[in-house]
């Protein structure tokens, strides 16, 4: 056990273990973002949002969730989504759907 590193600090966890789902879009930095935002709070209840660092975490089935989202080129944003549990082991599954989800929305999002 030890402490992995999240966009708001620190975190009790498994250091070394793959919890992050990486994924690139061509849209700009904001509609993913907004996307991102709709997802967590559908799914679950948001508990933060730093705009400062792009990046939005949420609580979904006693799991800590953060999105963090940066530009690449000016309309090609990558979406980095962690997912952990409460004792601190990762959960890909839940983080490819939440992915999922984000990629739904700008879908929609025209």
């Amino acid at each position: 056990m030890g402490c992995i590193s999240t966009p708001q600090g620190k975190q009790f966890g498994l250091p070394g273990v793959r919890d992050t789902v990486t994924s690139r879009y061509e849209r700009p930095m904001d509609q993913v973002l907004n996307s991102a935002r709709e997802v967590l709070s559908r799914t679950g209840t948001l508990t933060g949002d730093d705009v400062v660092n792009n990046a939005v975490s949420a609580k979904i089935n006693n799991r800590s969730v953060w999105v963090t989202v940066s530009e690449v080129e000016p309309l090609v944003t990558e979406v980095k989504v962690r997912v952990r549990s409460s004792r601190g082991a990762s959960d890909l599954v839940m983080a490819a759907e939440i992915d999922k989800q984000i990629a739904l929305g700008l879908v929609v999002t025209p």
